[in-house]
């Protein structure tokens, strides 16, 4: 995955940048929904221009060629429609598909821990949002267009009585001045709901993923109340937002109904007074009944340019998050040690210890937070310059490496891994292209868990592993750890979920399986330790002892009375 170092800053370049790579499709756009507008302008005038003829003339040969006049001109606005809208909601699924992979791009880079955005809220943003900000492409062809129609039927109407231009005009200019106040209260309600909904959509997330222990200790009553107050909240702000587009709508239609009965009443007295004629009075009528319609689509427009900077600025929050940390160039030199020198982060206090290329090493924490701040550094989710000291990989600094080639050469599988809907194929060779997916699943003792469905490894599996069971789901994660093959595996705690005989048995297929590659495991397991090449004891942040795990037991009374089970 590359990291792309022109971001956006906020929401309007977002939109510019959207703007700019569909100039042509805009252009295009923008002239056949222009030519549109401008046919169903043309229809009214041309009735108008036919009765006026027809009376003067009364034959049959001015009525045939009025006749092919209104055809021609119907068939334009026929195709000019179909071809300028299919031009333009290509551009607009083709940017938003863009949007879509850059936010999912982004979201799966590590971000600031500043950036309070769970998976949840990027799903939303990497959906609704990415599909409401790719928007802007159709708004701004109607707009224009929409803009022409106007501007057409006021020079016929200003041409036949100039009252009736000015008339038009002013009208226009009123109902955009008060729609675009209207607007503003539209962006800034339909961005509070997208929040609002993305908080409940995280919160389903969660409460999915701790389904099981909540059941377990009687908490699935609590943890219900607690989504359904985000629940109602985000229903509050959508009938709010329901409401004030209700009110934007219906005013906009009052106002350019009003200006349309002006117009026809107007252009009524006109001929009334014999200021204008029969003809002209046909064609005054039929546009204040046109007008109608770009005039809506005009008074619109505001509404969606401001619900397209709102999700932009949502799909800013992501696309500006800096990344953990600072993309490097460099890249492990492969069959390399890994060494923490002096780390000092959250509960590790001057960590040092060194692994050997090849070497499987386990390494207990008497503070089970000291191990999941360990995993965190390792795994590059803690960016370099928020702890002290270094870790290198082949003799480089994690903070020359680029995270990629710290991720393709270092694999820290968590002790909670997700599991995705699809198969337990998929879930352990997502890429596909694994050469050990038998070894693994063999390794992590899974082969009960494919044995059990005639489908195998094609069995389907649901999203966050729901129909697996809590065991079932380490095991899947360990196996998916394992198929990648990684020259450096870091494991934390991947045997907490299954029972004694069965983690005796995924110790040693570990221990076998990555025999010559360098393996971390991070646990308190005796299984697990004993199966280690050597066994680091970290304690109040730093390493306390190091020996085999049999040795260790037999002299030192602390490390017995933590790991014997």
């Amino acid at each position: 995955m590359t990291t792309d170092t022109q971001r956006p800053r906020q929401g309007s370049d977002i939109l510019r940048t959207a703007l700019r790579r569909n100039l042509g499709a805009m252009a295009w756009g923008t002239v056949l929904i222009g030519l549109y507008q401008a046919g169903e302008t043309a229809f009214p005038i041309a009735l108008g221009l036919i009765v006026e003829h027809t009376m003067q003339d009364r034959s049959l040969g001015s009525l045939g060629l009025s006749i092919a006049a209104l055809a021609v001109i119907i068939t334009t606005v026929s195709l000019s429609w179909r071809f300028g809208m299919r031009i333009l909601q290509k551009a607009n699924t083709t940017e938003a598909h863009r949007w879509r992979v850059r936010v999912a791009a982004c979201g799966l880079q590590p971000v600031a821990r500043d950036v309070d955005l769970k998976s949840g809220e990027v799903l939303t943003i990497a959906t609704e949002d990415a599909d409401q900000t790719a928007d802007i492409i159709e708004v701004v062809p109607l707009l224009i267009s929409s803009l022409v129609a106007v501007v057409v039927a006021a020079v016929a109407l200003g041409l036949a009585d100039l009252r009736l231009g000015l008339l038009v005009i002013a009208g226009t200019v009123a109902i955009l001045t008060v729609l675009s106040v209207m607007s503003g209260r539209i962006g800034s309600s339909t961005q509070e709901q997208q929040a609002r909904v993305a908080r409940a959509g995280a919160k389903v997330a969660d409460l999915i993923t701790g389904l099981r222990p909540l059941h377990g200790f009687g908490g699935n009553h609590a943890a219900f109340l607690s989504y359904r107050e985000v629940s109602t909240e985000a229903r509050r702000q959508a009938v709010t937002v329901a409401r004030v587009n209700g009110v934007y709508a219906g005013t906009a239609l009052a106002l350019n109904a009003v200006l349309a009965a002006a117009v026809t009443l107007t252009a009524g007295w006109l001929a009334f007074e014999g200021r204008i004629t029969i003809g002209e009075l046909v064609m005054a009528v039929g546009l204040a009944q046109f007008i109608m319609e770009p005039l809506k689509m005009f008074s619109e427009m505001p509404k969606y340019v401001m619900m397209a900077r709102a999700s932009a600025e949502r799909m800013a929050l992501v696309l500006t998050a800096p990344l953990v940390a600072a993309p490097g160039s460099g890249r492990p030199a492969t069959g390399g040690d890994l060494e923490i020198d002096d780390v000092s982060h959250g509960c590790l206090g001057k960590l040092s210890f060194r692994v050997h290329a090849g070497e499987f090493v386990a390494v207990t924490a008497y503070q089970p937070r000291a191990a999941a701040d360990l995993a965190s550094v390792l795994a590059v989710d803690t960016p370099p310059h928020a702890y002290e000291g270094a870790v290198r990989l082949g003799g480089q600094d994690l903070s020359d490496l680029s995270v990629e080639a710290v991720r393709e050469h270092m694999l820290v599988n968590p002790y909670d891994g997700e599991i995705f809907a699809g198969t337990l194929r998929s879930n352990i060779d997502p890429s596909g292209t694994s050469a050990t997916v038998a070894e693994a699943v063999e390794a992590s003792m899974l082969t009960d868990v494919v044995a059990l469905h005639r489908e195998g490894l094609d069995h389907g599996v649901r999203d966050r592993g729901a129909n697996l069971s809590g065991g079932q789901r380490q095991r899947l994660s360990l196996a998916r750890a394992l198929a990648a093959d990684a020259e450096v595996l870091v494991l934390h705690d991947p045997t907490t979920a299954v029972d004694a005989v069965t983690e005796q048995l995924i110790s040693r297929n570990i221990a076998k399986l990555r025999r010559g590659r360098t393996t971390v495991v991070l646990t308190s397991s005796p299984a697990l330790l004993d199966a280690a090449d050597r066994v680091l004891v970290l304690d109040d942040g730093v390493i306390t002892a190091e020996d085999t795990h049999r040795n260790l037991l037999a002299t030192d009374e602390a490390y017995c009375l933590a790991v014997a089970r």
